[in-house]
């Protein structure tokens, strides 16, 4: 017996093990998150192919348009302007660890499933502009959690549910613009919106018909402000408005002088806005509005210590907010020039819509009258252009999926986007490091942002010498095969371990990168590129096929440069041999007469008037 003892605890904790293993999985084995999110992707119609799920996959942390906890638990499905049509399947309440739901801006059919209400963790749901119809379900009301509810613009009828009422933590309700009718409850919501429902306040005379237009807490729903302000002699209001006018004058003519008097002893920039208003926290999806003040603060009054990158549309500054989380604050050139508010707000959720694991997140903004600034979550391991600078090197395997990854984020911006980005500025200074070293594309968007007045055709040239595609030079006029250029010098920065604007230093480099580039790849010494910090740990068949990617994506002729999906499966080893040779065939046949040497194309490329956009990041950010 004493034998068997420690036999018997041994099986009694692997029994307890594989328990605790099998928590998670359903009664077929199969992960039970696994198993929801497929159930929603077959009840959806995807055209854009952007749900790429595997069903027999155990982890679904690395599909796109999920994000996950650190416990590898699914706690976001984002999927916004994806085009999706079908229906939204129930098994969407299984997913109980479930934060943020964002499906705005589909085509989704049916009824609003009642088993979100088991989404008992949910803070953010967004189902606004689909086609959902029938009934709000009152289960709604059981997300104890909820801050942020838009329903708005779709085909919902019947009574608002008046356990809505009930939401404690809600601050926004965005109902309108359905079919729905009354009567209003008196939502505890700071801001809501009913305005756009006929069937409520059709004559405007029924009882509890307030609420049909933007409405503050303070304020309630179907009630009408019954105390009159007392009314006071001539003589008292005239008296009293002087005093107070006489107070706020010496108040301001004190402040002023004292922000004066501090700021000549302490020798220290102070900002300010008198102007910007008290804004709601969450005003766009699931962004946060951020106070200038707050952001100030995070990055001790936009200290230049506290600087980690300049670039052609702004300082990017290291902050910390009040939380402890630290942040980059990207603030921008010519704030008060980059739009209007409505204009502003319109891009940066067009930014914001943008969610891939290959492309950076925006936490949120700052908008006064007279600066811009953008909040992302700080990359602690910089850019790759500082990171090729710095030693220990990177291996070969760690560039090689910097490449890929930067390829599938410009992949998503340009062909599973609705609208598509655009990015303008490929370039090392702009691909990000995470913790992991995976690639993160920053700063996409932008340029348009800045470009306000339009979409295609620029005032200015924005991008850094030597990556600016030589059409874009010429014409001002950007494509995806602009980006793609960019990516293709990108590739040859990983391989050499060196800048393009700096390239040519040494005595064996002569005239533009792509120009020595070629004659190496000519001459067939493609070791000569190589980075020396790597020496002889590379492997030489996939530098061959990364130099032949590169050579196509710099094409001179931006029809002969692949598509980024095409550029994406060539790194993984699909039809690169079936393009090179294509490529080679068209260059033998192409008559040498009319061609332009690479200097002279690229020559241009040396304008002293934007090497003052040239400036690259450096550091992390």
């Amino acid at each position: 017996m004493e034998l068997l003892q420690p036999v018997f605890y041994c099986l009694v904790f692997f029994t307890t093990w594989v328990s605790s293993a099998t928590a998670f999985l359903s009664p077929k084995g199969v992960n039970f998150e696994v198993q929801a999110l497929m159930n929603i992707k077959n009840g959806l119609e995807d055209p854009h192919s952007v749900l790429n799920w595997d069903g027999d996959a155990v982890d679904p942390c690395s599909w796109t348009m999920i994000t996950c906890s650190p416990d590898k638990l699914v706690t976001g499905l984002g999927s916004p302007s994806q085009n999706l049509s079908g229906f939204l399947s129930p098994s969407i309440g299984n997913l109980t660890n479930l934060q943020t739901v964002l499906l705005q801006n589909n085509r989704i059919l049916g009824p609003l499933p009642f088993e979100i209400g088991r989404l008992s963790k949910l803070q953010t749901l967004d189902l606004s502009n689909n086609m959902f119809a029938g009934q709000i379900p009152p289960s709604l009301a059981n997300l104890k959690n909820l801050q942020y509810l838009r329903l708005n613009n779709n085909s919902l009828t019947g009574p608002i549910p008046q356990a809505l009422a009930n939401m404690t933590q809600l601050t926004f309700l965005d109902l309108s613009f359905n079919n729905l009718s009354g009567p209003v409850p008196k939502f505890q919501a700071k801001t809501f919106n009913i305005m756009g429902n006929p069937i409520i306040c059709a004559t405007g005379k029924e009882q509890d018909c307030n609420g049909t237009t933007l409405m503050p807490m303070s304020l309630p729903l179907g009630t009408q402000q019954k105390s009159q302000p007392l009314v006071t002699p001539k003589t008292h209001k005239m008296a009293l408005a002087f005093g107070t006018s006489l107070g706020c004058f010496c108040l301001l003519f004190f402040g002023f002088g004292f922000v004066f008097w501090w700021r000549r002893r302490h020798n220290q920039q102070v900002f300010f806005d008198i102007n910007e208003q008290y804004r709601e926290e969450v005003c766009l999806g699931n962004l946060r509005r951020f106070q200038f003040r707050e952001l100030q603060v995070a990055t001790n009054n936009f200290a230049s210590k506290n600087i980690v990158g300049k670039g052609g549309f702004g300082i990017v500054y290291k902050g910390c907010l009040s939380d402890g989380t630290v942040v980059a604050v990207k603030r921008l050139k010519d704030g008060n020039a980059v739009g209007g508010e409505i204009q502003f707000q319109t891009e940066v959720e067009m930014i914001s819509l943008a969610v891939h694991r290959n492309l950076l997140r925006l936490y949120g903004f700052c908008m006064t009258t007279s600066e811009r600034l953008l909040v992302y979550p700080y990359m602690s391991n910089g850019s790759v252009a500082s990171r090729l600078k710095d030693k220990p090197a990177l291996d070969w395997g760690t560039r090689k999926r910097i490449a890929l990854g930067a390829a599938r984020g410009l992949l998503y911006l340009h062909e599973q986007c609705d609208p598509k980005i655009i990015h303008r500025d490929v370039k090392a200074a702009n691909i990000l490091l995470d913790d992991y070293y995976e690639a993160v594309v920053g700063d996409f968007g932008l340029a348009k942002l800045l470009d306000h007045h339009d979409s295609h055709v620029t005032t200015a040239v924005r991008g850094t010498v030597g990556h600016i595609a030589p059409e874009y030079l010429s014409t001002g006029q950007s494509s995806e095969k602009t980006d793609v250029f960019g990516f293709g010098i990108l590739l040859l920065e990983l391989i050499t371990g060196q800048r393009a604007l700096e390239f040519g230093k040494s005595a064996n480099q002569k005239g533009a990168m792509l120009d020595w580039v070629k004659k190496i790849h000519h001459e067939n010494k493609l070791d000569m590129l190589v980075d020396k910090d790597l020496k002889t740990s590379y492997d030489r068949i996939e530098l061959e096929e990364m130099v032949q990617v590169a050579l196509l994506c710099t094409q001179y002729q931006p029809i002969q440069r692949p598509k980024m999906s095409e550029v994406a499966r060539m790194l993984e080893g699909d039809g690169l041999a079936e393009k090179w040779e294509a490529s080679q065939r068209a260059e033998s046949n192409r008559g040498r007469a009319n061609e332009f040497s690479s200097s002279e194309r690229y020559s241009d490329l040396t304008d002293d008037s934007l090497l003052a956009q040239a400036m690259e990041l450096s550091g992390p950010r």
